[in-house]
C-alpha cells in the first residue's frame, strides 16, 4: 500500500474477537484512481507470490475495494469513505500491529455508545 502512497496505513490483529480473518490492514487513497491502483499493486505483488485472493469487492467504485486473502482482509478506502465507516472503531478491541516506518495512527477515542465485539464459537454436533 505505501508503496503506491497510501495514507494512515494500518494493520489490526482481530484474531482473538473474529473467525472471519486473522489481521486487518487498512489504508486511505486520496481518490478512487488511487484506491483501485494500490488494489492492482497489491494482487501483483501477492499473485507473484503464489497468493490470489478469495474475493475483491469495490472495484468497479474503488470507493472501498476490499481484498480477502483468507487469513488477511485488506481495506482501501477512499478518505471520506474510510471516516465514514470508521472500522479503527468498530474493531477498538483489537491490537494493533506497528509497520516499520509508517507513522502511528490514533487510536479512536471508546464512546458510551460502542460496542464490545466478543469471539463466537461454532459447535457441530457429532
Amino acid at each position: 500500500m505505501r508503496e503506491k502512497k497510501a495514507t494512515d496505513a494500518l494493520i489490526l490483529q482481530v484474531a482473538p474477537l473474529t473467525t472471519v480473518a486473522d489481521y486487518l490492514v487498512i489504508g486511505s487513497a486520496d481518490s478512487d484512481r488511487q484506491a483501485s491502483a494500490i488494489a492492482e499493486h497489491i494482487s501483483g505483488i501477492l499473485s507473484r507470490s503464489g497468493s490470489r485472493p478469495l474475493s475483491v469487492e469495490g472495484r468497479g467504485s474503488s470507493q472501498w475495494v476490499l481484498m480477502d486473502f483468507g487469513d488477511v482482509i485488506a481495506h482501501i478506502f477512499r478518505q471520506d469513505v474510510r471516516k465514514h465507516y470508521a472500522l479503527e472503531r468498530l474493531w477498538a478491541d483489537a491490537k494493533r500491529i506497528a509497520i516499520p516506518g509508517e507513522p502511528p495512527v490514533a487510536k479512536p477515542a471508546v464512546t458510551s455508545h460502542s460496542m464490545k465485539r466478543k469471539k463466537t464459537s461454532v459447535k457441530t454436533k457429532v
